[in-house]
């Protein structure tokens, strides 16, 4: 839960390094917080569009979480030595998925580089 919060007060700070025990946390916590909401929109009622499409919570916490969510990934590809540029590779269809996957999964740069100082080593871990 710490790295998620971390994420959250780095609100809007795409300088500096994530490695991926930060960004895959805050993805995990994403995608239980969103199915719970999902839950509890469908249970109450809160639905709207189509055959009960999105649900006021789920969307207005999407919503929150949007710019943080961009921030930690910019920050995860200064870890492997990118720019958060990078990011709009997945503007290609198909494929873009599966490049930022492999991005996202690849172990970050050991010691310092253009981004920053090694996340690991900064924290003791």
């Amino acid at each position: 839960m710490s790295w998620y919060l971390k994420c959250l007060r780095q609100y809007a700070d795409v300088t500096g390094r994530a490695r991926r025990k930060e960004f895959w946390m805050f993805v995990l916590f994403n995608l239980l917080i969103a199915v719970v909401l999902r839950v509890i929109d469908h249970a109450a009622g809160l639905t709207f569009g189509r055959h009960g499409g999105q649900g006021f919570l789920h969307s207005f916490y999407m919503l929150v979480v949007f710019i943080p969510g961009i921030a930690v990934a910019v920050r995860r590809m200064h870890d492997i030595g990118k720019s958060g540029w990078h990011l709009l590779v997945a503007f290609i269809p198909i494929v873009g998925a599966f490049i930022l996957l492999y991005w996202y999964a690849k172990d970050g740069d050991p010691g310092a580089n253009a981004y920053g100082a090694d996340p690991k080593t900064a924290t003791g871990v």
